[in-house]
């Protein structure tokens, strides 16, 4: 097991005396108080239907009904105990709801345990409305015929508390589990010399768990502890009974370790989405590139993704970070294969990829840079960008053929419909021809919240600063847009207008026919129509910036609308200490 980077364990010790926080991971179902993973049903007068709602962090939040059917029913009602699900119910008005959804896109295959064991992107992660709350209705035990009449008695609620008891007294433990830790010193034969401790378990317990080998003759194992996790192993043993344990930032890297070492995934992955909190807090990227490295090594699967995440939303701050020159070529893949990556437009990708190839082409083959270069989407590159490639590329001459036969497909989609794109096989299910977030002015528009007027605007930008309130600030700033209908040029003179604000309070939405759930609220609408013929689909996207530093939120629309998360009903990516925002909306036409 292998040293986790030192800059990251200095990282999570700073954090932890800034922030004094620590987290309680409870995977254990039931308990006298709400335990993480708990789920229940609200809203209705049955004890079998409601709103299904889910405990984490503290707080009870919900499910959206994104994706919802009837294997994540099962999951549910068989984890609150009824025999399995009737039906799910979706668009039931069940009451006001309050607190987080914390579930989007959950994805179950009906034979979990707990929703929470479910594939899902992560905590808070949605652009749901509480108007799409998930609700189910199970089966209650009445409606179960079978022979002879059964009466289930659930008296689980201590039994955390009391295998937790098991362990630390000891008694009657069959299984021991040595871990050696080396000392740093050298024997006299040049091995390391260890240190040993041992733990005595329990085999009914430890068998659970497929890595301890705990068969019905084995009696011991040892295994190698690095020094820095060594004061943490009982805790992780004494977690394997009772399923429960404090999550500390000084903690977390140990204990994430040993799950991935153990093979405990619910653990690894749960102290996993506890990182992205101090993603942002390092402006030079070096604890996210080496959060990145190790979360490969430990597959973790959903910390490499935050880590991924994050660096996409935040690729132009990477670009001119000391990190960015000695790039892992396996990260910067992954990086151009995503369409969340945000960037002024492809031409700029195109130049800062070549700009890196070209100082590290000393340990790039041609065929490596090549596949490199295949993931830009050159039909993206603005037109009359194409035209200097020959002239301006710092790699056209070594790589002639590839950009022959990029730019031509690049010419095509301008000057081709897409049904002939279709008919040619040249777009379909090919993400050449998908926009990535672009945020030149082209397409994106910014409203900083009580900013003044500047003198500097756009051509195809105009800004209404709105009204001053009593106190001089400046309400519902909104800003005019000028883009395209799409990026080809078979539209480039057909304009259409967008009007982008930010409203925040009811009477801002009600002037505009609105009606608003919550606030702040992000508004990018049509001001002028365009032929629905045209076969384009806006996917637009609203990015919040926090303190002007880094992208912590991307998000989509639901009609013209997006709700902002200060207001509990999503979280936040990545955290944003004081919610001061940056708005920046987004507009990205595909063809359909």
């Amino acid at each position: 097991m292998d040293v986790f980077p030192q800059n990251l364990l200095v990282a999570f010790i700073l954090s932890l005396y800034v922030s004094g926080r620590a987290y309680r991971l409870d995977i254990l179902q039931r308990n006298s108080e709400p335990s993480e993973g708990n789920v229940r049903l609200s809203g209705s007068e049955s004890p079998s239907e409601g709103r299904v709602e889910i405990y984490h962090d503290g707080k009870w939040g919900t499910v959206c009904d994104d994706n919802w059917d009837i294997a994540e029913a099962q999951v549910v009602c068989r984890q609150l105990n009824f025999p399995g699900a009737k039906s799910v119910v979706i668009g039931k008005d069940y009451g006001t709801a309050s607190g987080p959804i914390w579930l989007d896109e959950i994805a179950c295959t009906g034979k979990e345990k707990q929703l929470v064991s479910c594939q899902f992107s992560g905590w808070g992660k949605t652009d749901c409305t509480h108007k799409e709350d998930a609700g189910v209705v199970c089966e209650s035990k009445n409606d179960v015929t079978i022979s002879g009449s059964t009466n289930s008695l659930d008296h689980s609620i201590g039994l955390s508390g009391d295998l937790g008891q098991i362990f630390d007294r000891g008694t009657a433990c069959d299984f021991l589990i040595t871990f050696q830790t080396p000392s740093g010193n050298k024997k006299d034969d040049g091995t390391e010399e260890m240190t040993e401790t041992t733990i005595c378990a329990h085999k009914a317990i430890i068998m659970l768990y497929p890595y301890f080998s705990a068969s019905a003759g084995a009696n011991n194992i040892t295994v190698t502890v690095n020094k820095p996790c060594q004061s943490y192993f009982t805790s992780f043993i004494r977690y394997l009974y009772t399923r429960k344990t404090d999550i500390t930032y000084s903690s977390a890297m140990c204990l994430h370790q040993l799950a991935s070492d153990f093979g405990i995934k619910q653990l690894m992955e749960d102290i996993g989405r506890l990182f992205s909190n101090v993603l942002p807090d390092d402006a030079s990227f070096h604890s996210q590139v080496s959060l990145y490295k190790y979360a490969v090594e430990s597959k973790d699967l959903v910390l490499e993704e935050n880590c991924v995440q994050y660096m996409a939303w935040n690729f132009q701050n990477l670009t001119g970070s000391p990190v960015w020159a000695d790039l892992p070529v396996e990260l910067l893949r992954r990086l151009l294969t995503r369409s969340d990556l945000v960037v002024a437009d492809e031409y700029f990708l195109l130049q800062t990829l070549e700009g890196w190839i070209t100082n590290n082409g000393g340990s790039l083959s041609s065929e490596n840079q090549a596949d490199l270069l295949r993931l830009i989407r050159f039909p993206m590159i603005p037109a009359e960008k194409l035209y200097e490639l020959e002239t301006k590329s710092l790699l056209f001459s070594a790589h002639r053929d590839l950009y022959r036969d990029s730019v031509l497909k690049a010419y095509q989609f301008n000057v081709l419909l897409y049904s002939n794109l279709t008919q040619l096989k040249l777009a379909k299910e090919n993400d050449d021809y998908k926009p990535r977030i672009y945020t030149g002015e082209t397409w994106s528009t910014t409203i900083v919240p009580g900013a003044k007027s500047s003198s500097s605007q756009s051509r195809n930008q105009y800004m209404n600063y709105g009204y001053r309130d009593s106190y001089g600030r400046y309400e519902s700033p909104n800003k005019q847009l000028s883009t395209p209908l799409h990026s080809s040029l078979l539209f480039k003179n057909n304009m259409i207008t967008w009007e982008a604000n930010v409203l925040k309070t009811q009477n801002e939405c009600s002037w505009r026919g609105l009606r608003c759930e919550s606030f702040p609220a992000a508004r990018l609408a049509l001001r002028n129509q365009y032929q629905s013929t045209s076969g384009v689909l806006f996917r637009n996207r609203l990015l919040l910036t926090c303190q002007n530093r880094y992208v912590c939120q991307i998000q989509g629309f639901k009609g013209d609308l997006a709700y902002v998360s200060t207001n509990d009903t999503q979280v936040l990516a990545y955290p944003c200490p004081d919610d001061k925002y940056t708005y920046t909306f987004v507009v990205r036409p595909e063809y359909v």
